[in-house]
C-alpha cells in the first residue's frame, strides 16, 4: 500500500489526543454533577432519619386539646365520666398543690374497681392511681418513648419539663402515628428522587 506521510500521521495522533481530552473533561463534569446530587440526597436523607420528638407527637395528640388532669381527691366515677366525654383512656392525677401525683387509666378502673366489686362513686382516685411513674422529657425521641412504654407494659407517658411540671401526655397511639408520618415522609422523598424531583442518582 501507499506510505502515510509523517505530517498526516502527526495530525492523526493530535486529533486522537484532543478527542480523548474532550471525553475526559465531559466525564469529569458529569461525575462532579453526580457527586453534587449524591451530596444533596445524603443531606436530605439525613433530615428524614431524624426521629420526631415527644413534643412533635404531643402536638398532634388528642390530649393537646383537653384538660387531661384530675384531682387525686376526686372519685373514680368522675374520671370515668371524663374518659367518656373526651374518648380517652388515661388521666394525670394532681395533688392539692397542682403537682403530678400519679396516673389513672381505664385498666385501673377494671382491675382495681370493677373486678373487686367496688362502686366507682365510692372509690377515691389516689387510692387506685399508679404512683410509680415512667415519664418522658419534651426532647425525648418518639423511639425512646415507645421503648419506655413497651418495656414497662404501659400505654401512656406523662411528659415532664426540667422543673418536673407536666407539659403533656402521650399515648402509644400518638407515637405510632408519629412514626407512620415519618415513614410516609421518607417514602415521598424517595418517590421524588425516583421521579427526578429534587435530585437524582443517575449520571446524565
Amino acid at each position: 500500500g501507499s506510505l502515510v506521510s509523517p505530517w498526516r500521521l502527526l495530525l492523526c495522533l493530535f486529533e486522537t489526543m484532543m478527542s480523548r481530552i474532550a471525553i475526559t473533561r465531559t466525564f469529569s463534569t458529569r461525575l462532579s454533577a453526580a457527586g453534587n446530587r449524591l451530596t444533596y440526597a445524603a443531606r436530605s436523607f439525613g433530615t428524614i432519619n431524624e426521629s420526631p420528638s415527644a413534643t412533635d407527637a404531643w402536638k398532634a395528640s388528642c390530649y393537646m386539646e383537653i384538660d387531661f388532669t384530675i384531682s387525686d381527691e376526686a372519685y373514680a366515677i368522675e374520671a370515668i365520666q371524663k374518659f367518656a366525654a373526651f374518648d380517652i383512656g388515661c388521666l394525670i392525677t394532681t395533688d392539692e398543690d397542682g403537682k403530678i401525683s400519679g396516673v389513672i387509666s381505664e385498666r385501673d378502673m377494671i382491675t382495681k374497681v370493677a373486678l373487686k366489686g367496688k362502686k366507682a362513686k365510692d372509690v377515691i382516685l389516689k387510692d387506685i392511681s399508679t404512683k410509680d411513674l415512667v415519664t418522658a422529657t419534651p426532647n425525648d425521641s418518639v423511639d425512646v418513648c415507645m421503648n419506655k412504654m413497651i418495656q414497662n407494659d404501659i400505654r401512656h407517658l406523662p411528659i415532664l419539663n426540667d422543673e418536673n411540671s407536666v407539659v403533656g401526655l402521650l399515648s402509644i397511639k400518638d407515637c405510632a402515628k408519629a412514626v407512620l408520618a415519618e415513614k410516609e415522609e421518607a417514602i415521598n422523598t424517595l418517590s421524588d428522587f425516583a421521579l427526578g424531583k429534587g435530585g437524582t442518582f443517575v449520571v446524565d
